[in-house]
């Protein structure tokens, strides 16, 4: 470079200014948008850069490992359409007006958007809504509260506002008995996910959050990985938990020695007993007597007795939509009768039709929702145990006639 030449700093006036009011201008004209945020019936175009550069949640929903990152159409729900149409008018102008009616609705908009318009909201906090005497941290976290955030902590951390909660905040849900997750392994990764989120800072909380994962519970094979993980390496307190767990899985023989909070799993993870039928002092509305099974996924409740009549009938209970509904009845009544599952067919052994045991067995294929006969057994079997095993079914034991009639014998036979 020539000695005589000299270099000269130069900055844009209004440069940032100008630059938000040509994108306001390409976002009035629809053009170069490349994301619709559709709340309701409205859909709302807008730049992931701008809505990215004014706020945490949609920075780390758009430059995520998630769905939202790469879906043109984003449905946000619990929002008011035209609070966040206010607030993405916001992020491109800086400018908004307030009045009191709308601050209401925006409010809980914004805990969707939480940070950057946070302090926004508080310049009024004071004159609007007395859910702003709470600080920025408090409104922050204020929309998982009303989402109930452990009955519903799976749909929580698949949105962004996981990401965003404070340490503290965090500890609470892994602390929890009552989170509702289908195992350890599921809130461990998400824990995960939190600190790499900001690894840089959060690394500093990895220790204190860890304690509150049941590593004793997590598989074997992930407590392998986490002993030389770059996170864990060089962080004595948590060697100290990951051991912990190690041992209990290498000796299980003193497990009853190494019980603590970490060894107790959560109320989700140890799935439901389900209390079918029976008998109580009201005997007009009694279902007892019956065969209860699980086939792909719903419980199925077979024939029994009503009180005043032996049932041919079939129950089927969905745990999804938690209802009961009726499915094709047996070929004939059967009470006291042994039911099980195999090989995708659900199968109706022996019990009583009301004069005498049976023999006789049907199985229910429900891709057809049809019943088939099968060959009977050997004997006659009321109250007959029935169990599968390496691709067979077993009867056991069982009564021949009924319990009221002399002749009644016990069972000691298998059939298979």
């Amino acid at each position: 470079m020539d000695s005589s030449s000299s270099e000269e700093f130069y900055q844009a006036v209004h440069h940032a200014e100008q630059t938000f009011r040509k994108m306001e201008s390409y976002l009035k004209q629809q053009q170069l948008c490349d994301v619709i945020l559709i709340v309701g019936n409205r859909k709302i175009p807008a730049h992931r850069l701008v809505l990215s550069s004014v706020s945490d949640y949609f920075a780390a929903m758009f430059t995520s490992d998630v769905c939202e990152a790469k879906q043109e159409e984003i449905k946000m729900e619990g929002i008011d359409p035209n609070a966040l149409w206010d607030l993405v008018q916001f992020a491109y102008t800086g400018m908004t007006t307030f009045t009191q009616p709308l601050l209401q609705y925006m409010i809980i908009t914004v805990l969707f958007i939480i940070d950057y318009f946070v302090n926004l909201l508080l310049i009024y906090r004071d004159k609007y809504h007395p859910w702003f005497q709470a600080s920025s941290g408090g409104l922050g976290t204020y929309l998982l509260q009303i989402k109930g955030t452990t009955e519903n902590i799976m749909e929580v951390m698949r949105n962004q506002e996981f990401l965003l909660l404070p340490a503290e905040e965090l500890h609470k849900l892994l602390a929890s008995d009552d989170v509702n997750v289908p195992d350890e392994e599921t809130i461990f990764h998400a824990l995960m996910m939190w600190v790499k989120y900001d690894m840089q800072r959060r690394c500093n909380d990895l220790s204190m959050l860890l304690a509150f994962i049941r590593l004793p519970l997590l598989p074997p094979q992930i407590l392998a990985d986490l002993e030389n993980h770059a996170l864990f390496k060089n962080d004595l307190e948590c060697q100290k938990l990951i051991l912990e767990a190690m041992k209990y899985h290498l000796l299980p023989e003193r497990r009853t020695l190494m019980q603590s909070p970490r060894t107790k799993p959560r109320k989700s993870t140890v799935g439901t007993l389900y209390a079918v039928g029976g008998m109580d002092n009201n005997k007009a509305k009694n279902w007892n007597f019956l065969g209860v099974t699980v086939l792909e996924g719903p419980i199925y409740a077979v024939g029994g007795h009503d009180g005043w009549s032996y049932l041919n009938t079939v129950e089927r209970w969905d745990p999804q939509s938690q209802q009961w509904t009726f499915v094709a009845s047996m070929s004939i009544a059967r009470s006291t009768v042994g039911v099980a599952a195999l090989n995708g067919k659900l199968y109706s052994v022996g019990g009583r039709d009301g004069s005498s045991c049976l023999s006789s067995m049907e199985y229910y294929d429900p891709h057809t929702n049809k019943w088939n006969m099968c060959a009977p057994m050997c004997k006659r079997r009321g109250g007959v145990g029935v169990a599968t095993c390496d691709g067979f079914l077993y009867a056991v034991g069982g009564h021949d006639a009924p319990a009221s009639n002399h002749c009644s014998r016990l069972l000691d036979y298998v059939e298979r």
